[in-house]
């Protein structure tokens, strides 16, 4: 990114508003109103861009039904997009019009223009879409972190990956693969499962909702269980996610998109074999600049070199998120989806 002058504030007319997705109150996705808003300059520390991609995320819903309360109603929801530069804002020099740049975990994702901190926003290397970037920052970050910090993730390495033909599965599939561990999926559907094995996935097992699963992941491990379990599903994978793993494995509850986890006594970690359990969100990953520029450059790296691909397979209208939001929560989406403003 180039410095930018003060002064540059001055070079674009002033936009007055946008089209956006907000929620004036908590609920099904009948409760996201497509409405015009009104849009202020970019402030001290801010830039103003123009939205090419937003990500859809499961995060996303959570915001609409309340279950992740936001500080004030009416609001845009959404965490990730992709765009470029328009208005730069008072005090900013890392920053150029005409930039390409990216963000994940930015309350306010699911507009056609918005102001943003610029310590939130990192480059879109050059041979990368809008669409590949505002799919890849907060699931092929979650990926990132999950597998380089949460539990490092070696050759070798055997795990459970729920949801693996979801956008962040079928991230994980390709990166597992690259790293030399064998990922073991969970899916709902055989058409799913294909898709998931496409991707890098070692083995798939496929669970519709309410069915067993531990004893197709003990048999595929020889009895010994997994090193690490990634959940995202929640309430419809738990305790199971525990008995597929080894003694001294670490269950990994990233999500919840069947419901939250129970409350559990926590000798229930300990009669399993002294397992390690831990609930990390990407926020607290990238909550420092120097570490979401480490985050976003070693994920662009994994895109650059051909071992991970974005797959987008599902786009929209800004004006239809409800049908995204419907469709994700139906479970009839396979990778990353996106709003075009």
């Amino acid at each position: 990114m180039s410095n930018a002058p003060v002064d540059q504030i001055l070079t674009v007319p002033e936009r007055t508003e946008a089209t956006a997705i907000r929620i004036h109150g908590y609920g099904g996705p009948d409760v996201l109103v497509h409405e015009t808003i009104p849009l202020a300059r970019p402030a001290a520390g801010e830039v103003q861009i123009r939205q090419h991609a937003c990500g859809i995320n499961y995060i996303d819903v959570y915001q609409r039904t309340g279950s992740y309360k936001l500080p004030n109603l009416p609001a845009v929801i959404g965490m990730e997009g992709a765009g470029e530069v328009l208005e730069i804002g008072p005090g900013v020099t890392s920053l150029a019009v005409g930039d390409r740049v990216a963000y994940a975990m930015s309350p306010g994702g699911y507009a056609s223009h918005r102001n943003i901190a610029a310590d939130r926003l990192v480059p879109v290397p050059a041979g990368v879409s809008y669409e590949t970037a505002a799919s890849a920052m907060l699931q092929g970050m979650t990926v990132r972190y999950l597998f380089r910090e949460t539990y490092p993730v070696a050759a070798g390495t055997v795990m459970l990956f729920h949801a693996a033909a979801g956008g962040v599965g079928l991230i994980a599939c390709q990166w597992a693969r690259a790293l030399g561990a064998t990922l073991i999926g969970t899916v709902s559907t055989p058409e799913k499962a294909e898709l998931a094995k496409a991707h890098g996935a070692s083995h798939v097992v496929v669970v519709r909702h309410g069915e067993p699963f531990v004893d197709e992941v003990k048999a595929l491990t020889g009895g010994r269980g997994c090193d690490v379990v990634y959940d995202s599903i929640g309430q419809d994978t738990f305790p199971a996610s525990l008995d597929c793993l080894k003694p001294k494995g670490m269950w990994v509850s990233f999500g919840a998109s069947s419901g939250p986890v129970p409350p559990f006594e926590v000798s229930a970690l300990a009669y399993r074999g002294s397992l390690f359990a831990t609930r990390p969100s990407l926020a607290h990953y990238i909550a420092r600049r120097e570490d979401l520029v480490a985050n976003a450059a070693d994920l662009f790296q994994m895109i650059a070199s051909g071992a991970v691909t974005i797959p987008v397979n599902q786009r929209y209208p800004l004006a239809d998120a409800a049908r995204a939001h419907r469709e994700l929560e139906g479970r009839q989406t396979t990778g990353s989806s996106v709003l075009i403003p």
